[in-house]
C-alpha cells in the first residue's frame, strides 16, 4: 500500500478505539435522560454522607461564585460530557448531590502534582468547589488528622461505605521494589494498600500519568519496577485520567458521569474516558494552520517562534497525543503548554518520559509512534504525510503553501 493512498492515511490518522459518536439518536438520549432522572431521584432521597455538610447554594456564596458562574459551568460540563443542552438541568442537580458519593484518595509514588493542581489556582473555580463538596473521607495531603487518627479515619470510611466509595489513586505502584513505599503503623506496601482498598471500592480512578501508566517513576531504568493501577488491580472498574498533572476538569467529568448514571463513562483501549481523551492535541491546536502551511519553529527564539509557528520540529508530540488540554486548558482555563510556546510532551500517553518528552521530533529519534510503522525518514516527510491527510478534506491550497515554503528553504540554503 502506498504511503499517500487514502487507505493508508486513514489507518495512520484514525484510532478506532477513540471513535466518538456524538449523536446517538433521539431514542438513546430519551432513555439516558430517564435513567439519569431516576438515578438523581435516588440520590436526593439519600442523606448526605455527613449530615453537617453545608448546602450547595451556601458553598457558592462562601466561595464568592455567582449563580451565573455556576450555570456557565453547567453548560460547559454538559458539553464536556457530550450531552445535549436539555441535559443541563440534570447536570446542575447532580452537582448538588455530589456529597452523597464518598471518596477515598490515596497517594503512592508521586509528587502530589494532581492534588496540587486542585490547590494552586489563582481563584476558586466551580470545578474546585465540586471537588470540595464531595464527601472526601480520606486524603493524606489535605486531611488534618495524622498518624493513628488518619489510619482510623481510613478504616472507618472503608467499613462504613463498603462497596460504595470511589477510590482515587495518585502515583505509581512499585512492584519490583515493594519496600520503596510503605505506610502506616502497621506497614503496607503500595501494592498491598491499593489492592486492599480497591477490593471494597465501587470503582477505582487512577489520577495522573503515574497512577495510569507508571509515569516518571517508571522511566528507564525504572529502579522500583513502577507500574500503573491497572497492572495490579483486577476485577474492578478502572478509569485512567492521565497527564502530568491531570486536569481537574476531567476529574470532575468522570465523577459527574458516575453521579448521573451510577456508571463509568465510555473508555478507550487504555481505559481513558473518551470525552476527554478522544481527541488528538494536533486536531484542536491553535497552531495547526501553521503546520498545514509548512510554517515551523526551527530553533528557539527565531522568527517562527516569535510568530507562534508550529512547534513540531522542536519536538512537539501533539500529533501522537490524545488529550483535551488544547480545549479545556489549565490554570482556570488560562493557557496550556503550546500556548506559552512549549511543545506537547505526550504526558497522557504510556511511557511518555522515555518516548515523547524530548526536544526532538520522533522522526529524528529511534522511537516510532503508534500507527506510522516507521515510515518517516525526516521531519518534513512526516509533516507532508500528515498534511496530505488534511488535504483530503480541505483541498490542495495547503500543499502549495508547504511546497512554496520548502522551495524557499532550499533557495536560502
Amino acid at each position: 500500500m502506498q504511503f499517500f493512498s487514502r487507505e493508508h492515511l486513514r489507518s495512520v490518522f484514525t484510532k478506532p478505539t477513540n471513535y466518538i459518536n456524538t449523536n446517538r439518536g433521539e431514542a438513546y438520549y430519551k432513555a439516558l435522560y430517564e435513567k439519569m432522572r431516576k438515578r438523581l431521584d435516588e440520590l436526593k432521597a439519600m442523606s448526605p454522607v455527613r449530615e453537617a455538610d453545608i448546602k450547595f447554594e451556601k458553598m457558592l456564596d462562601m466561595w464568592e461564585l455567582s449563580r451565573r458562574d455556576f450555570l456557565k459551568w453547567v453548560s460547559a460540563t454538559t458539553a464536556l460530557l457530550m450531552l445535549p443542552p436539555n441535559f443541563e438541568p440534570l447536570v446542575a442537580e447532580a452537582a448538588e448531590v455530589m456529597n452523597r458519593v464518598p471518596v477515598i484518595w490515596i497517594n503512592i509514588q508521586d509528587c502530589d502534582g494532581n492534588s496540587e493542581a486542585l490547590l494552586r489556582s489563582s481563584a476558586p473555580t466551580v470545578d474546585e468547589l465540586i471537588l470540595e463538596y464531595l464527601s472526601l473521607e480520606y486524603h493524606e495531603t489535605l486531611m488534618a488528622a495524622a498518624g493513628d487518627q488518619a489510619e482510623e479515619a481510613l478504616e472507618k470510611a472503608v467499613h462504613d461505605f463498603k462497596g460504595k466509595y470511589l477510590l482515587f489513586v495518585e502515583g505509581s505502584i512499585p512492584v519490583g521494589m515493594p519496600e520503596a513505599f510503605t505506610i502506616g503503623r502497621h506497614p503496607e506496601t503500595g501494592v498491598e494498600r491499593v489492592q486492599r482498598l480497591a477490593k471494597d471500592a465501587a470503582a477505582v480512578i487512577a489520577v495522573g500519568a503515574c497512577a495510569a501508566f507508571g509515569g516518571i517513576p517508571a522511566a528507564y531504568p525504572n529502579p522500583t519496577g513502577a507500574v500503573g493501577v491497572m497492572d495490579v488491580v483486577k476485577g474492578k472498574p478502572i478509569v485512567n485520567i492521565p497527564a502530568c498533572p491531570a486536569n481537574p476538569t476531567n476529574m470532575v467529568g468522570v465523577i459527574m458521569h458516575y453521579v448521573l448514571t451510577g456508571e463509568l463513562p465510555e473508555l478507550d483501549s487504555l481505559l481513558r474516558p473518551k470525552f476527554a481523551f478522544g481527541y488528538r492535541i494536533h486536531d484542536n491546536c491553535e497552531r495547526r494552520a501553521h503546520f498545514d502551511a509548512g510554517e515551523f519553529v526551527e530553533e528557539w527564539g527565531d522568527e517562527g517562534a516569535k510568530n507562534n509557528f508550529c512547534l513540531y520540529k522542536m519536538g512537539c508530540k501533539g500529533p501522537f497525543t490524545f488529550n483535551n488540554c488544547s480545549i479545556v486548558r489549565y490554570n482556570d482555563g488560562t493557557n496550556w503548554p503550546i500556548g506559552i510556546g512549549r511543545g506537547c510532551i505526550g504526558c497522557s500517553e504510556p511511557d511518555f518520559w522515555d518516548k515523547y518528552a524530548t526536544e526532538r521530533p520522533l522522526a529524528a529519534s529511534n522511537i516510532r509512534p503508534p500507527g506510522l510503522n516507521g515510515v518517516e525518514s525526516t521531519v518534513d516527510q512526516v509533516g507532508l504525510g500528515i498534511l496530505t491527510a488534511t488535504v483530503i478534506g480541505i483541498g490542495a491550497h495547503a500543499v502549495a503553501s508547504l511546497v512554496a515554503g520548502k522551495k524557499s528553504d532550499e533557495n536560502n540554503q
